[in-house]
């Protein structure tokens, strides 16, 4: 999160000195509506995706730019690689792009760094590729702000259970956060049922279930997606325990909004996805424009330099009954 301020700060005073130059001529942030930047994803169209293309729309609208969206229809590595090659043969002035699998996108994105167009990941990274930067949630910490609010609500003491999805990385790092959060911070407080979500609602909800019935004195629980917190939140509406236990999911999917403005999950973590679109816009344009020189000898290409953060941590925010409805219909 301090690196997105730092950034943040940054671009701001970038802006005060082009508006200041602006005054005298033209901006140098001020693009071309011929330049298109191409948005690409997986499973394209679903909720999630939405706030970040409009995030990268509105800093386009600022720019002067314009974007596309398209991606794989279907949770499949070939199609994505696939839609990733007609985008690169269409020459964008930038791509934003989420990777389904780290690997087997590296080969696309290191061709289209190799002619000339800037590739910036969100989300999900190919760290191993040539892309300039990757923007997301430090899922860790996300877990670690879970296990922390849901230990305030229960006064520090309390059972736990956590509905999660094994083998994948963003949802084993949320879960580290919580788990290990919990062991070393809350001597009163224990995860005991850990249950596989599928990331289906319905086994969300068995699994739900199953956890109550083997552990009646549960006070919370914490789902790492959306579709395990509305299975959870079902089981525990229908088990009539809406009041013996809490409930922290992920994302903010309408049926989740629905849960928290209800009452029936206590808060939701909202990730950044409008920074990633806006922040992966922006720094797709200043390495379209050459803006960015990092070094006083000399330019970065040369030196073999990144100009641009690694990694950069878009952050979470809670969503409770106190503020779900500036989050209700995005």
């Amino acid at each position: 999160m301090k690196k997105l301020l730092v950034l943040v700060m940054v671009f701001a005073l970038t802006l005060s000195f082009v508006g200041m130059a602006a005054a005298q001529g033209d901006s140098p942030l001020q693009g071309s509506m011929e330049d298109e930047y191409v948005m690409v994803t997986f499973v394209s169209g679903i909720e999630y995706w939405k706030p970040a293309y409009r995030g990268m729309e509105e800093a386009a609208a600022n720019l002067g730019v314009s974007t596309r969206y398209t991606g794989a229809t279907d949770y499949d590595i070939n199609q994505q690689v696939t839609v990733l090659e007609q985008v690169i043969s269409q020459q964008p002035a930038g791509i934003l792009l989420t990777a389904i699998n780290p690997d087997a996108l590296v080969g696309p994105i290191n061709r289209a760094m190799e002619a000339g167009i800037p590739v910036v990941t969100f989300d999900a990274d190919s760290p191993n590729s040539n892309r300039y930067s990757f923007l997301a949630t430090s899922n860790y910490e996300a877990g670690v702000k879970a296990a922390n609010y849901l230990a305030d609500l229960n006064d520090e003491e309390g059972n736990l259970g956590l509905i999660t999805i094994p083998g994948q990385l963003n949802h084993e790092e949320r879960a580290r956060g919580f788990q290990e959060t919990i062991a070393n911070d809350y001597p009163n407080m224990e995860v005991v049922s850990v249950q596989d979500g599928q990331s289906d609602q319905a086994a969300s909800a068995r699994a739900m279930g199953s956890m109550i019935q083997a552990n009646p004195d549960l006070v919370g629980v914490f789902t790492t997606e959306a579709s395990t917190g509305v299975g959870a939140a079902t089981a525990v509406e229908e088990a009539n325990m809406v009041d013996n236990i809490d409930i922290v999911s992920f994302d903010t999917d309408p049926g989740t909004l629905d849960f928290v403005e209800s009452g029936v999950i206590d808060a939701t973590l909202a990730q950044g996805t409008w920074n990633m679109g806006y922040w992966g816009q922006m720094f797709l344009f200043h390495l379209k424009e050459g803006l960015l020189n990092p070094i006083e000898n000399g330019n970065w290409q040369e030196a073999g330099i990144n100009p641009l953060p690694d990694y950069v941590d878009t952050g979470v925010n809670l969503v409770t009954q106190d503020n779900v409805e500036f989050y209700m219909g995005e």
